[in-house]
């Protein structure tokens, strides 16, 4: 049924599932496309007063906030594994970067919007940083909260106001965001959550209540919300989807860069944007580093998320490990090789092992597509240029890396050569709040975190005094 015939007042379901074990979990009660249109109102209305309100007191409320994340963190982070697996440890210290981002932009918001006087050689000129309304907010499931906070931290302290449509399957996630900035004090209807589905969205986008749109996620979500935005004349920031690159070298430390490759390839099962997907090694030491890299890759055994020593826990739904695993044996029948995992385990739930394939060549699912799960594809390459050129060759620039013992020949490539948003040198990309984020070509564009994040929702106004 389309949004035209179906019945105004139905109102969406939202039903979790444990990944762990494919049992039902709980349900939430979602709001009609009219009470989401009325919440969002009632936001733009919210900005009128929460515009004004001095940096200090935004800081002040933003620092409560991330006290009641810390206070928090084990229930929160028992609700991410209850809807979406991620293990407990993991959850902890993704409710940690909530709280240090939160801490971030209340010390530096209001130093990186401020005015900017400009030399006319006369009449008097600034530029002045002002918000720009109620920003709604498209956001996954994969770190459902650290996500949401890396939007909401600046977003907030920059004046705005803020509306969530968070994933469906992290409803619980979703309402205690929600909860968060409620318990940390700040007024009402500054920032809102909506439990909506996507075929809602739109009509959000085109309300003149919604100044402009953030969205991670998919390349075809970045599509279709791009167009939309760009029809309503409103700006959009989008993150979307990765295919990271690492360059092996030939001088690397076999060792440390399967350690790198390894924790790259591993966060949050595999389910990130910024995980390290393409292993591109020069042939000089191929073989010691897949052997390397296998034994790393197989030593990380499946695990109840809810124990602590897990590494790995389940993926999100069957349905995505078994996509994932579509790629693997698509890649396997093609030509790759198997050096570890690749096998659905024989258990309920939706797990699928750390795996690697090697021999990973174009037109295999592996090599041209992001998989978004624990599969990493080690591909071969002559030397540092074939490598460039193959990391290069990609619709994706997110991430990428270069393990090196060259500091300076590492750093030369990740500055010059690789087409990505985030080039690190001997390590794992990861995002902070004091590093722009973001991605170039079918990653999206635009930028969060950093003073480049906050700017991204403001108005850059001319002001100039004639006397």
């Amino acid at each position: 049924m389309d949004q035209k015939t179906r019945d105004p007042v139905e109102r969406p379901a939202f039903r979790t599932t444990d990944p762990a074990t494919g049992e039902p979990g709980r349900t939430y009660n979602g709001h009609t496309a009219a009470e989401a249109l009325a919440i969002a109102a009632r936001t733009r209305a919210a900005f009128d007063s929460w515009r004004r309100t001095p940096f200090a007191e935004r800081a002040g409320l933003m620092r409560k906030a991330a006290g009641v994340l810390r206070a928090r963190r084990d229930a929160f982070a028992a609700l991410m594994t209850e809807e979406m697996g991620k293990s407990l440890g993991e959850g902890r210290a993704e409710i940690e970067k909530c709280a240090a981002n939160c801490d971030y932009f209340a010390e530096h918001a209001e130093a990186f919007l401020a005015d900017r006087p400009v030399d006319m050689g006369g009449p008097k000129a600034r530029i002045v940083f002002r918000p720009l309304g109620t920003v709604l907010a498209v956001m996954p499931w994969n770190f459902p909260f650290w996500q949401v906070f890396r939007f909401a931290a600046p977003t907030l302290m920059a004046g705005n106001t803020a509306v969530l449509k968070h994933a469906s399957n992290v409803p619980g996630c979703a309402l205690a965001i929600e909860e968060v900035f409620a318990e940390a004090g700040f007024p009402a209807d500054v920032f809102r959550t909506l439990l909506i589905p996507s075929r809602d969205v739109r009509a959000l986008i085109e309300d003149d209540a919604t100044a402009a749109v953030s969205l991670t996620g998919s390349v075809e979500a970045g599509r279709q919300v791009a167009m939309q935005a760009g029809g309503a004349l409103k700006k959009c920031v989008l993150e979307l989807g990765g295919s990271d690159a690492y360059l092996i070298l030939e001088d690397a430390d076999i060792a440390r860069a399967a350690k790198v490759a390894t924790t790259a390839r591993m966060v949050n099962a595999g389910q990130s944007c910024i995980a390290g997907k393409r292993f591109i090694v020069v042939e000089q030491v191929r073989e010691a580093f897949e052997a390397a890299f296998a034994r790393e890759m197989a030593a990380i055994a499946l695990g109840d998320p809810r124990d602590e020593a897990t590494r790995l826990g389940p993926m999100q739904s069957v349905e995505a490990r078994d996509e994932v695993h579509r790629q693997v044996r698509e890649s396997l029948a093609k030509g790759a090789r198997l050096l570890a995992g690749g096998e659905i385990p024989d258990r309920a739930g939706a797990w699928y092992p750390a795996t690697v394939l090697a021999g990973a060549a174009p037109g295999m699912p592996v090599h041209d597509e992001e998989v978004f799960g624990p599969v990493a594809a080690v591909i071969a390459a002559r030397d540092e240029a074939d490598a460039i050129r193959i990391a290069n060759d990609s619709p994706f620039g997110l991430g990428s890396g270069v393990l090196t013992g060259d500091l300076a020949r590492g750093e030369r490539i990740a500055a010059d050569a690789l087409e990505a948003g985030l080039s690190f040198v001997n390590a794992a990309v990861r995002s902070d709040p004091r590093l722009p984020f973001g991605g170039i070509k079918h990653s999206g564009y635009g930028r969060e975190c950093s003073s480049l994040g906050i700017h991204e929702f403001v108005n850059a106004k001319t002001v100039l005094v004639e006397g």
